[in-house]
């Protein structure tokens, strides 16, 4: 006979992973339906204008409490009366398409000189050692600087005006645009010389998807660039425009008026940067970014 030895029964262990592997904690593997979001949030329609609303809020409770006094700040009341009044008798209408038509110029020459200057600095060396150091020593100068030598040069009618508000558009639709050509990763160079593209074929299918995000960036600043230099111009030596308009309300203590023609150029700012946004975006659909 053979002995055999009493098998010892070892409590059952817990299934645990193949040798050779290494195991992950459950603290280190996210639940379903518990991952963190670290964006920003769901985009909320309208969601920017929360912002002016609260601004007009606070403003309507302050006059309402009697905390502002009407010879300094008029209230939303009054300013929405007085505001009525110039549509009625037809002077705001005229002041802001004048106005409009002094930006729209000014924005339309700028924006085509800034890409023109940036794709000649940004895609020939001979381009970046003419152009960019001239234009990096008049971004150093602000436009509202050279107004004494433009009013000696073309006087002080519309071209200086638009003068004034193409040439801060245009250096900073530049300096953006420049950047973003410039900062074109050499890798797409390569594949598009190992693809054997043509110059023309390179510049549309690398260069201008590639340059896109910085010019809209440039577009966006030159719009407010162009609201900047409009609120100075139109209060040289002008006889239309709401900057017009809010010098002659300056003069006899209107607040209300300075009010409304402030109101008005807000409201253009903001409804032009929404304009450029909503290009941005149609043109931009294919790069994904936390703005959405």
């Amino acid at each position: 006979m053979t002995d055999t030895l009493p098998k010892t029964r070892t409590p059952d262990a817990p299934a645990g992973p193949p040798l050779g592997t290494v195991s992950t904690g459950p603290a280190l593997l996210p639940r379903r339906g518990t991952r963190r979001r670290l964006g920003p949030g769901r985009a909320v329609p309208f969601g920017r204008l929360l912002g002016p609303v609260l601004v007009v809020a606070l403003w309507w409770a302050s006059s309402a409490l009697g905390y502002l006094d009407p010879r300094i700040l008029s209230g939303p009341g009054r300013v929405w009366s007085t505001a009525l009044d110039l549509i009625q008798d037809g002077r705001l209408q005229d002041n802001v398409l004048t106005s409009l038509q002094r930006a729209g110029l000014g924005l339309l020459f700028g924006v085509l000189a800034g890409v023109v200057l940036a794709v000649a600095a940004g895609l020939s060396r001979t381009g970046e050692y003419l152009l960019d150091g001239t234009l990096q020593v008049k971004r150093a100068i602000p436009s509202l600087a050279m107004l004494p030598l433009l009013i000696l040069w073309l006087g002080i009618g519309e071209q200086m005006k638009v003068t004034v508000i193409a040439l801060g558009v245009a250096v900073t639709v530049y300096i953006n645009t420049y950047a973003s050509l410039t900062g074109l990763d050499s890798k797409y160079v390569e594949l598009a010389e190992s693809l054997d593209l043509s110059r023309w074929q390179f510049l549309r299918k690398v260069v201008a998807p590639g340059s896109l995000p910085g010019f809209f960036v440039g577009l966006r600043l030159g719009v407010t660039a162009s609201w900047l230099g409009l609120i100075v111009v139109e209060q040289i030596n002008s006889t239309s425009g709401i900057g017009y308009m809010m010098f002659q309300a300056q003069q006899y203590a209107q607040s209300d008026v300075i009010i409304v023609g402030l109101i008005a150029y807000g409201i253009f700012g903001f409804v032009s940067d929404a304009a450029v946004r909503a290009v941005e975006r149609r043109a931009l659909s294919w790069r994904r970014t936390l703005a959405g």
